[in-house]
């Protein structure tokens, strides 16, 4: 009997320590790390790039148990979307829209309006749910957000991160529309003095917009951090021509192609372009320009006048069609206009990567574009104006696609390497973190 006891009492004993063991080693699920909101007035279904860029980091960012909230505008530019359910729900993200619609989104004093009108919303929603918030990130849609985020700073001591897609006063002072003397561009400069001065971080997209802010702002030069756009590689994935659905349908796979996608509007070059358009007109070369914007416009209406017989214009397409838009090409284009450089980045670039195609830049000489480009071996980059260096490269190109076919795949290797969302959205995390802990 005393045998039995202590073979009962030992196995009693192992199966609580086998218990305790499993207990103490059990992997418990993470914690909730933070809460974000995202405060940005474009955002799917919406095509403009920066909602775009926006929704796919909010995904990533709830992928590493971020609770993510959103608060957006209704759509101003998508296709079929006049409205969008004010409230949506997947995994960690929620994105909340205002009631508030798009009122002549295409006019620049309606742009205007509607940016007052969501700014006044979002200041609404922040004072709403200012106990919910661990940190804020703002966009610069509307150029004026960032106001509302140094006034909850301000009387609720509510962290904030600015994220700087273009650089304000100094867009409109570039188009010329005011001086750096005029007094709304000095209002604007002080407004930026203090909303840096309380910002807990500030996010640039290229080394020369956080040298122009630094320049000005020297005081905010220890906060600012560089973190470029990105593009799923995943997704957005090399497809060769003759496979290509798009390019059969638009006649591009039979031609060497060159394609400029997206936005064409008075932050890029247009002038180079169409003196290559020119030099190249009686070559078997094709231009294909898809997309909107003031420039965009105009470069059909030039291309008509100039009887220019090698350009192909299309309307932005769905979204779901751009894995086969942008490999329809053999060479990408991308342009910064003079003076430009700092105050906006083309996030087309990062696409273009994916899809395993050559780029050719057009920008200044110190340009960001410059060093990206060589380091990844990818195309090559032209001065403003210079439309024969241009026409050179694409006649070379034209005459040896191999070269072009490499380039792509160099450009491809090296975004899977540095600029995919998952290596982007841990970049923002830290600076996220950080903030939120401030």
């Amino acid at each position: 009997m005393l045998n039995l006891l202590g073979i009962w009492h030992q196995n009693s004993k192992a199966n609580f320590l086998s218990r305790f063991i499993k207990k103490t080693n059990r992997v418990e699920p993470n914690k909730q790390q933070f809460c974000l909101t995202i405060i940005t007035q474009f955002y799917p279904p919406d095509y403009a790039a920066t909602g775009q860029l926006i929704q796919e980091l909010a995904t990533q960012l709830g992928t590493e148990n971020i609770r993510v909230n959103v608060f957006t505008g209704q759509p101003g530019y998508a296709f079929n979307n006049r409205t969008a359910p004010r409230i949506e729900e997947k995994n960690q993200v929620k994105v909340k829209r205002t009631r508030a619609t798009q009122l002549l989104s295409k006019k620049i004093m309606g742009k205007a309006l509607n940016g007052v009108i969501f700014s006044i919303r979002a200041g609404l929603h922040i004072i709403r749910h200012r106990k919910r918030h661990d940190v804020l990130l703002l966009t610069t849609a509307p150029p004026f957000l960032f106001t509302v985020s140094y006034l909850a700073n301000l009387l609720f001591n509510i962290s904030y991160v600015c994220l700087v897609y273009d650089l304000y006063p100094d867009v409109v002072v570039e188009f010329g529309l005011i001086s750096a003397k005029h007094p709304i561009a000095k209002l604007w400069n002080w407004l930026n003095d203090r909303i840096w001065s309380r910002a807990q971080g500030i996010i640039v997209l290229s080394d020369t917009m956080k040298e122009r802010i630094a320049k000005k702002h020297p005081q905010a030069n220890s906060k600012i951090s560089v973190i470029h756009n990105w593009a799923n590689a995943d997704w957005i994935k090399p497809i060769a021509k003759e496979q290509n659905w798009f390019a059969r349908q638009h006649g591009t796979n039979h031609k060497f192609t060159v394609l400029y996608s997206g936005n064409l509007g008075r932050c890029h070059d247009l002038d180079t372009m169409l003196g290559a358009i020119q030099l190249l007109r009686d070559e078997d070369v094709r231009f294909v320009f898809i997309g909107a914007g003031a420039k965009h416009e105009l470069c059909r209406q030039t291309v008509k006048e100039l009887g220019l017989p090698n350009c192909t214009f299309l309307p932005y397409q769905d979204r779901a069609h751009l894995p086969y838009s942008l490999t329809a090409c053999d060479l990408a284009l991308v342009s910064i206009a003079p003076g430009m450089e700092g105050v906006v980045v083309p996030s087309k670039l990062y696409g273009v990567m994916a899809a395993g195609r050559a780029i050719a830049a057009i920008c200044e000489s110190h340009s960001y574009l410059r060093e990206l480009i060589d380091g990844a071996n990818c195309g090559a980059c032209f001065n403003n104006n210079d439309s024969e260096g241009l026409a050179k490269f694409i006649r070379f190109l034209a005459q040896d696609p191999q070269i072009a076919r490499e380039m792509g795949q160099a450009g491809r290797q090296y975004l899977e390497a540095n600029f995919t969302p998952k290596i982007i959205a841990q970049q923002y995390q830290e600076v996220l973190t950080k903030s939120s802990q401030s």
